[in-house]
């Protein structure tokens, strides 16, 4: 992984902001287990456990809120 993979928090709208969210819940996955084998097969366990999936959208919720902050909550 690059090093600049991340120059910035700061996005143009909220919805690019969502998206970064995204992102950085996905690289935390890929950074902790960085095995695409070992993420394949873990993928349909969790995509059909319920509590894993709501799991998965608080950390993307609170990716939101850091880069929602970083943004001003896009105020102008």
């Amino acid at each position: 992984m690059a090093a600049t993979w991340l120059p910035s928090l700061i996005t143009a709208t909220p919805e690019e902001g969502f998206e970064l969210a995204v992102k950085l819940s996905r690289v935390a996955v890929k950074m902790t287990q960085p095995s695409d084998e070992v993420r394949a097969r873990l993928r349909p366990v969790y995509s059909e456990d319920p509590a894993a999936l709501i799991a998965s959208s608080q950390v993307v919720a609170t990716n939101f809120q850091t880069v929602a902050a970083a943004n001003h909550y896009w105020q102008v």
